[in-house]
């Protein structure tokens, strides 16, 4: 049975109403007072709402229907216009406003069955949509909550760390994992696939999986640029629905405290060294190489580094700096090195995060998932 709201309307129009439309297909509730007092939260099945251009364009009703169609509790509504014969210039305002359609009066009946079995059908497909909406969002919930099942906890002995991981809404590719490869030897890597939703994330999590079990074939993993170069030829972006990734890869070895890298494409780690003054030492971290996955045969450099006492290491995606700022400007990952130049070590991780969402507009989403990882090299 299809739900019909009235908003409204004259004597004309229900007597029309209920006269031409049989009880048994449609049911009709007439509404007389202020639209502001209607709850259409409660509701469960789709409705159509009819009403007057005219008086609704007088009273500024339209914003409040339009609340009633992007409220997310509501189910799909659909809003039916009725506009006078002589007045059919308001047919485009009515329209911009974000009616669904109109219908000119005097009324006939083989025309207003007409629109309302049209308007049944899109009531339909706008509820199929919703369900195929919410059943995506579960799946990319649980895709989530596996993501984040399989990532490290945060150390606390040894060489700490501190780990955080925002997906953005849809779900991206963003990965880290970090462990004793022995007791001298500590792998930490990031990496970032290529675009959104669940075929990024099951990319991502296949790597760090494979990672952890060691099962990259005839791989010294206490080398990055083996690492690197295994992974390439074991994902190409051809097998892989045409997605890569960027990636940062390190060993560090805390018994003579030096750190070995490479990268693919990806955001330099930043080395952060305490330093008399305001300002710390920042040493970027980066070696050239193109993302895994674009091209086969691809030969990986590696770099090495003495870590000072007292040091922090920082790893993170770029969604943690391409954030759209209050000028509208995107911050970038200078402005992020700077944030991090200033950074008290001894305040939380989560300072630099309050730090990037100050600098972000209000109440902005991140459109891309945000790692970042905080190594305390002491």
């Amino acid at each position: 049975m299809m739900q019909i709201l009235v908003v409204n309307s004259d004597a004309a129009v229900r007597h029309c109403l209920l006269q031409w439309l049989d009880a048994a297909e449609y049911d009709i509730t007439f509404w007389d007072e202020d639209p502001r007092a209607l709850d259409l939260t409660h509701l469960s099945e789709p409705l159509l709402i009819i009403g007057d251009w005219q008086q609704a364009s007088a009273t500024d009703d339209l914003s409040l229907w339009q609340s009633w169609k992007e409220h997310p509790d509501t189910p799909p509504l659909f809003c039916l216009m009725l506009v006078a014969a002589d007045r059919l210039a308001d047919v485009m305002p009515a329209l911009s406003a974000g009616v669904d359609d109109w219908l000119a009066y005097p009324l006939d009946e083989v025309t207003l069955r007409a629109r309302l079995l049209a308007c049944q059908q899109v009531l339909q497909l706008r509820q199929d949509l919703q369900a195929q909406k919410a059943q995506l969002q579960a799946e990319l919930a649980e895709a989530e909550a596996y993501v984040r099942s399989l990532l490290p906890q945060d150390l606390t002995k040894k060489v700490p760390i501190n780990a955080r991981f925002i997906p953005s809404s849809s779900l991206g590719g963003d990965c880290y994992d970090f462990y004793w490869l022995d007791p001298d030897y500590l792998v930490i890597y990031l990496l970032d696939v290529s675009g959104h939703g669940l075929g990024s994330a099951l990319l991502s999590t296949s790597v760090l999986n494979m990672l952890r079990s060691q099962a990259l074939p005839d791989v010294n993993f206490y080398r990055p640029e083996k690492v690197l170069q295994a992974l390439n030829d074991t994902f190409q972006m051809n097998d892989q629905n045409e997605k890569y990734f960027t990636m940062w890869y390190g060993v560090y070895n805390r018994a003579n405290r030096q750190l070995m890298y490479t990268s693919a494409g990806h955001p330099p780690a930043v080395l952060i060294s305490p330093q008399t003054g305001q300002k710390h030492s920042v040493e970027p971290l980066k070696t050239p190489g193109l993302p895994i996955g674009m091209l086969p045969d691809v030969q990986y450099s590696w770099n090495r580094c003495e870590i000072p006492p007292g040091s922090r290491l920082y790893l993170f995606s770029d969604g943690v700096y391409e954030i759209k700022q209050w000028d509208n400007t995107i911050m970038g990952l200078e402005d992020f090195i700077e944030i991090l130049s200033t950074h008290d070590l001894s305040e939380s991780i989560d300072e630099i995060l309050m730090q990037v969402s100050r600098r972000a507009q209000e109440h902005t989403t991140f459109s891309d998932d945000l790692s970042l990882l905080e190594v305390y090299l002491d």
